[in-house]
Order: structure tokens, then C-alpha cells, then sequence
């Protein structure tokens, strides 16, 4: 007689998706044949990822709540998302009670500093809770830092509590904001690529005139693209004053970007005012193909990757993108060094830096070798260092481990 699955939920609660839920697929690929596993949403979630959930025969349930990751400018734009980050753990612990939490798995996105009563009382009902934290928590004030210190000190000393660092710059930044014994047992699970994907994106036979006239992309130029949300902390305004200089010198230059959501009418607006005209176009994932096979096919007509984010963990994006051998330009923040070795494997720049951009971008183009030896190493590097397989087998080991000690 077959044992019984044991239950394993992964939790979100906000509609955009990312590279945490390209981490999160990786994941399920290697236990949905071991676990019973249910993936837990916002309701209004964008078809994207529920399409790759459904290709990968996952269970899905949807939460009525969700919190609110635009900007907020003002204060009560402040209050109201930080209301709908209370409301929506709310929801998602009640939801939560309906499952037996003592005996199954839960992997939940959040930000423990901020989620720290959340966390605490799930920890109360002896779940084994596991959260990946993708970078440390950004600067602010000085009491504001020291209160998260404070919790996340409180929630490391929580039985069945787990964090999992997603690269090492991470796991470095928590030394002293966890408890000694929590910080030496933490595993870093990197985000990594999925190597036979990547090799059948690459072996793909693609048409790229085509690819680039069904998305409005000027063909015969030399084509920058970042891929990402279209939001301030991946640097879009840096991207686009970087695509200005760099027309400024040279016209045989397109640049292009691929977003899970087209961004609202005001940004729209600014985007114009650029100037760029067609030598700029925001294109939807969803449009590029209906699975990661086609999105990663889709990375194919580019000749250099920009990213030039200033809050970032280790972008997936960017990961894929040096695992595809194209020639890649991102910033010094952060874990994007773990990758990243200037003239080595891509080039980084300061967060900020539109100018080192451009120059960057016109250094590739003008020079065939130093495109090839990155391309070379960066895949190499990639392909050597972060494969999902490994890190899914070393996740799944801290999944069991709890049980195994019981």
C-alpha cells in the first residue's frame, strides 16, 4: 500500500509574477511526483502563470486578496497598501486554517520583516514554514531597520520556521539579524536556470525577422533588451535615458523590453516623451508564447541583455539571458555579482549610471570579440554554477529534514 502524500502549499499574494515563481516552477518539477501540491494565489493572478501552472497539472486555489506592489507616492497611498499587505496576510492564515498544518509543507513569498506576525502564528500552529528571501531588506531609516532587526531575530527563534536565501549576498547581509544558530543552518538555494530548457531554446530553429515584425521591433540593428517588470527599481528610466545617449552617437541601435504587464497610460506617456519612436517597444510576456520555452526562444533576437536594476537578488532574467550566450550588462547591486564579472562573463555598471550604460552597450556593439568571450563565459558561468536541478534537490532535502527529525 502506497504512503500518502504529504501537502505541500506554496503561497503568494500579489499578481504580478517574476523570477520568485520561475524559482517556485523549478521547484514544483522536482516535487510534484513526491508531494500532494496546491499553489495558493490572489484571484484576479495574470493568466501567464496560471497557463504554466496548468502545463505542469498543478493545483491551484485562489485567495480574495491581494497586496498592492505599485509606488506609493503619498502617505495615504503608504496607508492604503500597507492596509492591504495586513488584509491579505489575514486572509491567507484563514484560509490557510483550513489545511492540517502540522504535517505538511508550507513555502510562502513574503517579506519575513514584514510578515513577521504572519509567520509567527503559522510557527504557533507548528507549521514547517519556509520563506525564500531574494535580497536583504532595502535601506531606510535607522529605527526602521533596527525594528525589522528586532523581528527577524523574534521570528528566527520560531520552531519549524526556515529561510531560505536565494544567493549568497543574501545569507552574508543576515549575519547578526538572526539568531547564530538560525544563520550558520541556512541553505542558499540559488535562483538558478533549467539547463535542458535553455539548451532547447538555443537548438531552436527561430525565425528572428519574424519574431521581431510580430512585435513591431525594428529589424537590421544592433537589439538591447531587458526583460522584467517595468517598475523603478529594475532602473526602466535608466534603460530608457541609456537608449537616448546611445542613439545620440549611433542610429543602428533598437532596444526593447519584455514585461509581464504593459505598463499604465502616465508611464505610457513618459515613454513618448523620450522620443525613441520605433526604436523602442515594450512587448507582453504573454505575447511571446504561452510557455517558458517560447519566452526563452523569445530572448534569442537580442544581441546584448541590459538590466540595470538598483534593488535587485540574482534576476533570473539575467541568468537565463548569459545562459542563451548573449552578451550581458547589469549592475553592481546586491548578488549580481555571483554572476556578473566585468570582462569576464558580462560587464557591470553603477545603479543609476544611464551614461556607463550607453558606453557599454556601443563597446559590445563595436567589439565582435569582447562579445564572444562573454557570451562564451557568461554561459559557461551559468551553466556551471546555477542549475535548478540542484537547487531544487538541496530545497527538497530542508523540506524533509523537519519530519525526518520528529
Amino acid at each position: 500500500m502506497s504512503r500518502k502524500k504529504r501537502k505541500f502549499i506554496i503561497l503568494w499574494t500579489y499578481i504580478e509574477w517574476g523570477g520568485a515563481q520561475i524559482y517556485f516552477l523549478a521547484i514544483i518539477k522536482a516535487a510534484r511526483d513526491l508531494y500532494d501540491i496546491v499553489v495558493i494565489l490572489p484571484r484576479n493572478s495574470m493568466p501567464d502563470i496560471l497557463a504554466y501552472l496548468d502545463n505542469l497539472g498543478i493545483r491551484y486555489e485562489f485567495l480574495d486578496a491581494c497586496i498592492d506592489g505599485g509606488q506609493a507616492p503619498t502617505l495615504r497611498s503608504k496607508l492604503r497598501r500597507q492596509w492591504r499587505r495586513i488584509h491579505a496576510e489575514f486572509v491567507s492564515f484563514r484560509y490557510l486554517l483550513r489545511y492540517d498544518l502540522s504535517d505538511c509543507i508550507l513555502h510562502i513569498e513574503t517579506a519575513p520583516w514584514q510578515s513577521w506576525l504572519l509567520l509567527t502564528a503559522l510557527a504557533m500552529r507548528c507549521a514547517n514554514v519556509f520563506v525564500t528571501m531574494h535580497n536583504f531588506p532595502p535601506d531606510t531609516s535607522k529605527l526602521r531597520m533596527f525594528i525589522w532587526k528586532c523581528r527577524l531575530q523574534l521570528v528566527s527563534r520560531l520552531p519549524g520556521f526556515h529561510i531560505f536565501p536565494s544567493n549568497q549576498d543574501t545569507k552574508n547581509r543576515l549575519k547578526g539579524w538572526v539568531s547564530d544558530k538560525f544563520w550558520a543552518s541556512m541553505t542558499v538555494t540559488y535562483t538558478a536556470v533549467n539547463p535542458v530548457e535553455i539548451a532547447e531554446a538555443a537548438d531552436a530553429d527561430i525565425d528572428i525577422s519574424a519574431i521581431s515584425r510580430q512585435h513591431n521591433i525594428v529589424e537590421n540593428k544592433f537589439l538591447v533588451l531587458c526583460v522584467g517588470q517595468f517598475i523603478d527599481r529594475k532602473g526602466r528610466w535608466v534603460f530608457l535615458d541609456a537608449a537616448k545617449l546611445a542613439l545620440n552617437d549611433d542610429r543602428d541601435v533598437a532596444f526593447a523590453w519584455l514585461t509581464p504587464k504593459i505598463p499604465d497610460e502616465l508611464d505610457l506617456e513618459k515613454i513618448n516623451e523620450y522620443g525613441l519612436n520605433d526604436n523602442f517597444q515594450i512587448v507582453l510576456s504573454a505575447s511571446a508564447g504561452k510557455d517558458r520555452l517560447d519566452v526563452l526562444q523569445f530572448f534569442r533576437i537580442a544581441d546584448v541583455f541590459a538590466l540595470p536594476s538598483f534593488v535587485e537578488g540574482l534576476p533570473i532574467a539575467l541568468l537565463e539571458a548569459m545562459a542563451l550566450g548573449i552578451p550581458s550588462i547589469s549592475t553592481h547591486v546586491y548578488a549580481i555579482p555571483e554572476a556578473v564579472k566585468t570582462d569576464e562573463t558580462g560587464i557591470l555598471i553603477e545603479a543609476g549610471d544611464s551614461r556607463a550604460l550607453a558606453d557599454a552597450i556601443l563597446r559590445l556593439k563595436s567589439d565582435g570579440e569582447l562579445r564572444r568571450r562573454l557570451s562564451k563565459n557568461g554561459r559557461d558561468h551559468v551553466l556551471a554554477h546555477f542549475d535548478e536541478r540542484q537547487v531544487a534537490k538541496a530545497v527538497l532535502a530542508c523540506y524533509d529534514a523537519p519530519f525526518n527529525d520528529k
